[in-house]
């Protein structure tokens, strides 16, 4: 699977940006896809996943209740929804993709973008 993740950009704090993650390659409906995001200087953290229907996700406690993750199989892409947005979420964004279930863990995942920078200006 190849990964294409896009839509960062500059937002001032509490504003909005949603994040796209479009796949190519190989059958993306049957991949688990989770978002990752790396800041300067500090190690990469898990953001959310999204099993492969869009039946169930699962989010870090710093983000829970201000991003959504979803899908749309028919159109390869995994969106990232962020709202409220905080200073602390400046980073880069990776999408990433996996066979069977989501986890939280960056190694378990096979395929990954190449990022996408989300600067949240205070």
């Amino acid at each position: 699977v190849q990964l294409q993740a896009s839509g960062g950009g500059l937002v001032q704090a509490g504003g909005s940006l949603r994040l796209s993650c479009a796949a190519s390659g190989r059958t993306f409906s049957s991949t688990a896809v989770g978002w990752f995001r790396q800041a300067p200087g500090k190690e990469r953290e898990f953001v959310a996943a999204i099993n492969w229907s869009g039946s169930s996700t699962y989010y870090a406690d710093s983000v829970k209740g201000r991003f959504t993750i979803s899908r749309d199989n028919a159109k390869n892409t995994v969106y990232l929804q962020m709202n409220s947005l905080k200073y602390e979420d400046t980073a880069v964004y990776y999408c990433a993709a996996k066979d069977g279930g989501y986890t939280f863990r960056p190694i378990s995942y096979a395929f990954w973008g190449q990022g996408t920078l989300v600067t949240v200006s205070s």
